[in-house]
């Protein structure tokens, strides 16, 4: 996935896995509840809601974000980030229903200053495919632009989410490269002391939390 010419049959056959993993394992649930809680700390909520995904893929993510916010009587938009052209030009596809979502080609590390204001960012299963000092370069922007805060939703590096997932692949995935990567991302993934860490080097108020299944949720307030 770290491809960025990754495209054609082969790239959606591992959307849907990646689809199988997030609604089988709860982590698209992690996600919004880190949503809420953030807003839950705030007596007025200025509409619309702007929500900016970091590696959006598909825009499975942002497409749950918008159901969501309807269901709360909330005016959202959401804007997608992604480095690859192709998953892009998929997640339009499949968004196509959803007039308050747009995609943008951004490289996260020197691109950011072309989005608008925005009140949210999501990194979901983003933050493991780099290096320490780029987690606190990114964080710190994403801090400083950001209304209201950032929901971070990882994995645990752990031997029992390694096996876990490696049993989890076998009988649900259908693709290789979603069976590969994922031990890969799992191995790449954080220690919750690594994420207290992180924190001491960003502002805002943090709370970390262990959810099934072996994910972090990281939320930094602004408030």
């Amino acid at each position: 996935m770290d491809d960025m010419n990754f495209q054609g049959a082969e790239m959606k056959l591992l959307l849907k896995d990646l689809k199988t993993v997030n609604t089988l394992l709860g982590g698209t649930h992690i996600t919004l509840s880190g949503i809420q809680d953030l807003l839950d700390g705030r007596n007025k909520i200025t509409e619309p809601l702007v929500i900016v995904d970091l590696g959006c893929g598909d825009g499975e993510i942002l497409r749950q974000c918008s159901r969501w916010a309807l269901k709360k009587g909330l005016e959202m938009t959401g804007i997608g980030v992604d480095a690859n052209p192709f998953i892009l030009e998929e997640a339009q596809k499949r968004s196509s229903g959803y007039s308050n979502l747009e995609f943008k080609k951004i490289d996260v590390f020197s691109g950011m200053d072309s989005l608008p204001e925005f009140d949210i960012a999501l990194c979901t299963l983003f933050l493991h495919h780099f290096e320490e000092e780029e987690i606190i370069g990114l964080l710190q922007k994403l801090q400083q632009r950001s209304k209201v805060g950032i929901v971070v939703n990882d994995l645990e590096r752990s031997a029992w989410a390694f096996r876990l997932f490696r049993i989890f692949g076998a009988v649900f995935l259908k693709t290789d490269t979603a069976r590969n990567d994922g031990l890969i991302s799992v191995a790449k993934g954080f220690k919750k002391k690594e994420l207290q860490h992180l924190s001491q080097e960003i502002s805002g108020t943090h709370r970390i939390r262990w959810k099934w299944a072996f994910r972090y949720q990281w939320l930094i307030s602004n408030t």
